[in-house]
């Protein structure tokens, strides 16, 4: 179903993707973290639906739409290496700090940090080129407003 997207995001230089499959792109990857420590409970769920409605200005069917799409997507994406230096070229440099900020909200969800997430999360910024500070200073941003 996905797959002229992922050749599309997978292009040696990506172009810059349209709004609505950057929503998508990134949605995937809150999925992809929401799973990375092999549970994906409600609260992640939830958590990506909110962070979607706020990002975007989703209605909630819409960000519900939005999710089980990245839910589908994420299933298909290559290893997190490729999918998130995909987006790194697609998504500007001043977003990626929201999308961390985001990223970490669905990791805290659950109230718990397991060591696979952090793992992720510590590689993740570092593809999108951000560095472990700005990294740690988004993570407390969100553990502030929780």
């Amino acid at each position: 179903m996905f797959g002229d997207f992922l050749k599309t995001l997978l292009q040696p230089q990506p172009a810059r993707l349209p709004d609505t499959d950057a929503r998508l792109a990134l949605a995937a990857l809150l999925v992809r973290v929401a799973r990375a420590d092999g549970r994906y409970d409600p609260e992640e769920a939830e958590r990506i639906a909110k962070v979607l409605m706020s990002r975007y200005a989703l209605s909630p069917f819409e960000a519900a739409k939005l999710r089980g799409e990245a839910e589908q997507l994420e299933a298909e994406a290559p290893d997190t290496v490729r999918f998130t230096r995909a987006i790194k070229e697609a998504v500007p440099f001043e977003e990626r700090i929201g999308v961390l900020e985001g990223l970490w909200s669905v990791v805290l969800a659950d109230g718990k940090r397991d060591e696979g997430e952090d793992a992720l999360l510590r590689l993740v910024s570092n593809l999108l080129g951000i560095n472990d500070r700005d990294s740690a200073l988004a993570r407390q941003r969100i553990e502030a407003r929780q």
